[in-house]
């Protein structure tokens, strides 16, 4: 059972998406809110699996809710479900730990599948999203330290390289022939030496810098 919990103001599409989520046996919703104000004990309290966040909401948003997430739990997934796609509120989540972006026109059953997805170690992203990234990242200037690989190993390099390629925790402990919890002990490490909260954040940082 995969426990979830929501964040969105809209009251409507809140308890739309609980009805659709709890429709189905592998998924829970274990609290729905309209806002981030109390974020730190809910997380605390209810220990999700996966966190589904609105960005535009009242009181808290959902940049600042995410931020304020990982300050008490680094390993919950937030995807974040939101109307923006501009590249301001996009790099921003990235950056502050969202392990996926989505938008609120994605089809139920496609949410439902990157809810899983998420929850696998996937970094799901709207097509038009993922393309942003890849234009925003590209740009970069590559990082003045020559030959900084930020002390990675090769065991770490390869889980890298599988995270860059879009492998889940899953693929990557079947291509390396390894346990899914040594999958993520390498990726805590490589988190730590990127100084980098999420999947997708490492990926970004593996094509700015030309890690791998």
């Amino acid at each position: 059972m995969i426990r979830i919990v929501l964040y969105e103001d809209n009251t409507q599409l809140r308890e739309g998406l609980s009805m659709l989520i709890n429709g189905f046996d592998k998924f829970a919703v274990a609290g729905a809110f309209r806002n981030c104000n109390n974020v730190k004990e809910e997380i605390r309290e209810l220990k999700p699996d996966v966190v589904l966040m609105d960005i535009d909401m009242p009181g808290t948003n959902g940049i600042e809710g995410l931020k304020l997430i990982r300050e008490v739990d680094n390993q919950v997934k937030v995807l974040m479900l939101t109307v923006f796609d501009d590249n301001k509120n996009v790099f921003e989540a990235i950056r502050s730990g969202a392990d996926g972006y989505l938008l609120k026109k994605t089809p139920p059953s496609k949410l439902l599948e990157y809810i899983q997805d998420v929850f696998d170690g996937g970094a799901p992203m709207t097509s038009s999203i993922a393309r942003q990234v890849l234009q925003m990242f590209s740009g970069q200037p590559v990082s003045n330290r020559e030959e900084d690989n930020y002390n990675l190993s090769d065991r770490e390099k390869e889980v890298l390289q599988l995270l860059v390629n879009g492998y889940s925790y899953k693929m990557i402990a079947a291509e390396m022939y390894i346990s899914i919890d040594t999958v993520r002990s390498h990726i805590k490490k490589i988190y730590e030496k990127l100084h980098v909260n999420s999947k997708s954040e490492a990926v970004a940082k593996a094509f700015k810098d030309r890690i791998i």
